[in-house]
């Protein structure tokens, strides 16, 4: 199997590219000789085949081929609003995510939030989590990377969504309360795209679930377990990924 890279470029058939600094490093790394295979995608849809033309000791050439206009997205658009997990969890929530077809992750703080990033400190996550989006975009075969949203408060981003339209929002609770359906029965509720919206360690504060109720969101159940802050979106992206394609 050919390498896999993304070239945040625009890609055109029978172009000759220099390869930006991370690709680059990415093929040398491999050791791949001119006359190499690999295959690039560029983020606009589909992937290309390439061959490496120069391999120098800072930079390598390539020779665009034919374009793959193939699409491996979820048939449903799914965007993820999570309480931002502490320690290593978000890393691995945005790959997993990334793997399991997310559309777009919005990273959150809330009341009861144990990570807590401003300015500079959120600016640098937000460039890592992207380059986690973008190895596991190489990794699984994708050839759309997710958006990233700037870190923002739960009430920030509320206020600053639009009215509901033909997509689902739902609230992600552990609450068993008779105000809950469970999610098969929610998933008939979908429209165009969902929108889903989850917690932090502990969960939202029963404030916080008022106020997303109270600019459209739906509270949907996942069972009788409670699970972990970064498992509960994956295991809805799981679910929607298997009945959507």
């Amino acid at each position: 199997m050919s390498a896999r890279l993304f070239v945040d470029l625009p890609l055109l058939t029978g172009s000759d590219l220099a390869l930006p600094p991370g690709p680059a490093r990415h093929v040398q790394v491999l050791r791949l000789q001119p006359g190499a295979g690999l295959t690039l995608f560029d983020g606009r849809g589909g992937e290309f085949a390439a061959t490496v033309t120069h391999m120098g000791r800072s930079d390598v050439r390539v020779r665009v081929g034919a374009h793959d206009p193939v699409e491996r997205e979820l048939a449903l658009p799914v965007t993820l609003a999570v309480g931002m997990p502490a320690n290593d969890r978000m890393d691995a929530l945005v790959e997993k995510a990334t793997e399991l077809g997310v559309a777009a992750i919005v990273p959150l703080t809330s009341e009861r939030s144990l990570l807590r990033l401003h300015a500079e400190r959120a600016e640098k996550r937000l460039a890592h989590w992207r380059g986690v989006a973008i190895a596991a975009c190489e990794q699984s075969g994708r050839t759309r990377v997710p958006v990233l949203s700037p870190v923002a408060t739960l009430a920030a981003w509320l206020q600053a969504l639009p009215p509901p339209g033909a997509g689902a929002r739902w609230l992600l609770s552990p609450d068993a309360a008779g105000a809950l359906m469970p999610l098969a029965a929610a998933q008939a509720a979908r429209r165009e795209a969902v929108l889903v919206l989850s917690g932090p360690e502990g969960g939202l504060s029963t404030d916080e679930e008022a106020l997303a109720r109270r600019f459209g969101f739906t509270p949907v159940g996942l069972g009788a377990r409670v699970l972990r802050a970064d498992t509960a979106p994956l295991a809805v992206l799981a679910c929607l990924g298997l009945s959507s394609g």
